[in-house]
């Protein structure tokens, strides 16, 4: 694939993932204010639009494929994998001590935390599943060695890349609203996304332990992702008035990450 290694392929892949959270969060250099509600809405549907088809096509639907290839029925690793993630991330949302964007009540367990750690939480939260589906799908293709499977798993970084983008201007411009200096906000929003990264070499060390397991992590990470946007981002897209700009991003977001699995997958 554009006659590169593999394992340069998902160094770049991993690395776009983070860098785009990082060019989000340079945003708070060049606005003075946080984003407006409306665009908020909009970059949150399109965010969700993307992980709804990223969690289909590029996770359950190989999940199935590859627990057919192994002998198993298709739909079993498939089902008890994908509630096996939302019940983690479920568990993580009750432990983890975190705070909405917006919001004044903390979540999770009780914590000394500040409210500017708490912020930063609760998107990095999010994120670790983001970050497990993209290295799952590079740790597939890089123990099959299949070019199919690596140009989906780039597919789907870049997928999860271009909704990184606005993610990172969703933390950092609105901690600046929050009295952080700018330099801070900026700092704290790239240090939300790397968590990604983190969770990306963690898919892909699991997907190199046993071919007979990638069908339910696959599925699991499938879970963890439309568990962040069914708890997360729809609600938050669909607040206010004129919620149909979240309902039309969500389905541009489905659309693109659609396209991009099945033209480079």
């Amino acid at each position: 694939m554009w006659g590169l290694d593999p394992k340069v392929i998902t160094f770049i892949g991993i690395t776009f993932i983070f860098a785009m959270t990082t060019l989000g969060s340079a945003m708070v250099f060049l606005f003075k204010n946080a984003m407006s509600d409306m665009t908020k809405r909009i970059f949150l549907g399109f965010a969700a639009g993307v992980m709804i088809a990223a969690s289909i096509w590029g996770l359950l639907v190989p999940a199935i494929n590859q627990a057919e290839d192994l002998g198993m029925m298709g739909w079993v690793p498939a089902a008890i994998g994908f509630a096996i993630g939302g019940g983690f991330m479920l568990l993580l949302d009750v432990i983890l001590p975190h705070l909405h964007i917006g919001s004044n009540k903390p979540e999770g367990i009780r914590s000394s935390a500040d409210r500017t750690t708490m912020l930063v939480f609760a998107v990095m939260l999010h994120n670790i599943p983001e970050g497990l589906a993209v290295g799952l799908a590079f740790g597939v293709a890089l123990a099959t060695e299949s070019t199919l499977a690596l140009g989906a798993a780039m597919g789907l970084a870049i997928g999860i890349g271009i909704q990184n983008f606005p993610e990172g201007a969703a933390i950092s411009l609105p901690l600046k609203q929050e009295n952080v200096s700018t330099s801070k906000s900026f700092l704290l929003g790239t240090l939300s996304g790397a968590i990604e990264p983190v969770f990306a070499i963690v898919g892909i060390l699991l997907a190199g332990v046993s071919v007979v397991a990638m069908p339910w992590l696959l599925a699991f990470a499938a879970g963890a992702m439309i568990f962040v946007v069914v708890e997360e981002l729809i609600p938050e897209a669909q607040l206010g008035s004129h919620s149909n700009l979240g309902t039309i991003a969500v389905m541009a977001g489905f659309l693109l990450m659609m396209i991009l699995d099945i033209a480079l997958g």
